[in-house]
């Protein structure tokens, strides 16, 4: 049985789209230097803000299944573009918590291996577009 998860970005004009999750919304949009009304975080940042999220998650848990405590914890994401393309060619993950640095180094692969973000990125991902057809669309 597959399991499915499914967000919806609804078009607001101009650059910015009323993003939803299971009832939950969340503004994107550019800022005003590319057009847009900085009125939320580029399509680009809630990517790396699902990267940092889902590895800080992971650390927590995998901290938590050991009875360990990770204060302050947080988690940075700096994206390095691939030259002139539109898109980023590295992605680098770092984690900082107020206890010793072999304890934060020790969670640092269990967190990944259970992140479910980063093993999208680093797996096998099939990535299609299409469209829904004007009479397939439930009534409004």
């Amino acid at each position: 049985m597959a399991e499915f998860l499914e967000v919806s970005a609804i078009w607001q004009g101009g650059f910015r789209t009323l993003v939803d999750a299971r009832g939950h919304e969340l503004t994107v949009d550019e800022p005003e230097s590319a057009g847009g009304g900085n009125l939320g975080m580029m399509p680009t940042e809630v990517f790396l803000a699902s990267v940092a999220s889902c590895y800080c998650l992971a650390l927590g848990w995998v901290a938590t299944k050991r009875s360990l405590e990770l204060p302050g914890l947080e988690v940075t994401v700096r994206a390095e573009r691939a030259g002139t393309e539109l898109r980023y060619r590295r992605l680098a993950v770092e984690a900082r918590a107020d206890v010793p640095d072999e304890r934060l180094a020790a969670l640092i692969e269990p967190a990944r291996r259970v992140c479910w973000v980063s093993n999208t990125l680093a797996g096998e991902l099939e990535l299609e577009y299409g469209y829904t057809p004007v009479n397939a669309r439930s009534p409004e």
